[in-house]
């Protein structure tokens, strides 16, 4: 009798886990939507993350703005992505300035049309001990990260609802699930949009829009080098920038890219990305204090504070033979193809 009770059991969760694999499918497939004349903005869409986003857009068959604060960089990515037979448009904005979000999304509008998707990829990131932080890093971190997305968002919501469809994909941060040591004003600045984007997907889904948050682990990029390090400069760079070249912790731009784009087309809610960021998620939901100690462990082997270390050194500026080092040389090739370094 046991048996047979143990029998039906096992056959209704495998029933009820079919019946939500299911729904989910129907779900993915009633949301999906077709890029190809669709117009995408893309914030920080002219190197790193945001250049190969838009090139994997753009064999899509989408029409792209991007914005940057650096009209050669920009340039360049334009130059770049026309080849790939889209068309592209080019915009110098400051994106801590709310009248910079405002004109590029007008000019974008009058150039491409209303905005299908919004892809909020632009950020700062500061490699630094607590100690060695002041409030205006803070600040500006929350300008780039939070603030600038807030005020896209408030931008193109007005057309989005007037037609009831649109797409925002909020790219955040593994930073924004998990606080890791040495980064107390980029995890603070990932926490907050993490929390944001949450809580407005339920309440802009009834207009017709979806609501994306993504959660990357450390992607080959090329970042690192245009990162601020403060502290013991060299040392703060080296192990963030070998830390963001090793294959078992990292995945390249291109496999992320194309993960954010199919969360995106699908209207998912979030997608983290990396096998370690989804341990680590993981294991901070099951476990917060084991996490806590280990990530006191972590921070145990990162440099110590530094009493001369308060001024900010841009990363690139910071290099050392550990830094050029083979231990590092996925970042340096993902900086030569992504734009990272000025030509």
């Amino acid at each position: 009798m046991a048996s047979s009770t143990n029998n039906s059991a096992w056959l209704w969760g495998l029933a009820g886990l079919g019946a939500v694999l299911a729904t989910r499918a129907i779900l993915r497939n009633s949301r999906n939507i077709d890029f190809s004349g669709k117009t995408i903005i893309i914030t920080g869409g002219s190197r790193g993350l945001g250049l190969v986003l838009a090139r994997q857009l753009a064999q899509k068959g989408a029409n792209l703005a991007i914005c940057a604060r650096d009209p050669y960089e920009l340039d360049r990515a334009k130059s770049e992505l026309e080849q790939l037979g889209t068309c592209v448009f080019t915009h110098e904005c400051d994106l801590t300035k709310k009248e910079d979000i405002e004109r590029f999304v007008s000019a974008t509008r009058l150039e491409l049309g209303p905005v299908d998707v919004l892809i909020n990829n632009a950020g700062v990131i500061m490699v630094t001990p607590f100690d060695n932080t002041t409030e205006d890093d803070f600040r500006d971190a929350l300008d780039t990260n939070f603030w600038a997305a807030y005020h896209m968002i408030q931008a193109v919501l007005p057309d989005m609802r007037s037609r009831r469809a649109g797409r925002i994909v909020n790219v955040a941060s593994f930073g924004g699930k998990v606080a890791a040591p040495h980064l107390s004003p980029y995890v603070t600045s990932k926490f907050a949009l993490v929390g944001f984007s949450e809580s407005i997907r339920a309440e802009l889904k009834k207009d017709g829009i979806y609501v994306t948050t993504i959660c990357p682990g450390l992607i080959r990029t090329g970042s690192p080098r245009n990162a601020y390090v403060k502290g013991q400069h060299e040392k703060e760079y080296a192990w963030f920038k070998i830390g963001d070249s090793l294959p078992g912790l990292t995945t390249s731009a291109e496999d992320c890219a194309a993960q954010i784009i199919d969360a995106c087309q699908h209207g998912e809610a979030e997608r983290i990305v990396t096998f370690t960021a989804k341990l680590g998620t993981f294991l901070q939901g099951l476990s917060p204090n084991l996490m806590a100690e280990t990530l006191t462990i972590i921070n145990d082997l990162l440099p110590d504070p530094s009493i001369a270390g308060n001024q900010r050194a841009i990363g690139a500026s910071k290099e050392t033979p550990m830094s050029r080092s083979v231990l590092a040389s996925l970042t340096d090739e993902a900086a030569e193809k992504n734009n990272q370094v000025p030509v």
